[in-house]
């Protein structure tokens, strides 16, 4: 059985006091990996929120779906059939090296 917990972060920002309250529902599981990774790491739980949350804000982060330079370099390489059917080719494969 799966049960959830609230989690309440108050976030302060530099010497100005901002807090705002946020409450999350997570997997109790979720929360004690957390609970652990943070002791491990001496971070507080709404310290790594903060961070992840400004990680995924900051506008470094790549397009989801960009294509590396390396698979551009990559494209084109090989050519297959139209037809071709790679899960047909995988268990072709495998049945040769299992024999």
């Amino acid at each position: 059985m799966t049960f959830t917990y609230i989690i309440i972060i108050f976030i302060r920002i530099g010497e100005n006091i901002m807090e705002t309250k946020l409450t999350l529902r997570l997997n109790r599981d979720i929360i004690e990996k957390a609970r652990e990774y943070a002791q491990q790491h001496k971070i507080s739980l709404s310290r790594m929120v903060e961070a992840y949350f400004s990680a995924l804000t900051s506008g470094n982060r790549p397009e989801k779906d960009e294509i590396t330079p390396l698979v551009k370099s990559l494209s084109g390489v090989i050519n297959l059939a139209n037809d071709f059917d790679y899960q047909t080719d995988i268990a072709e494969q495998a049945g040769k090296k299992h024999k």
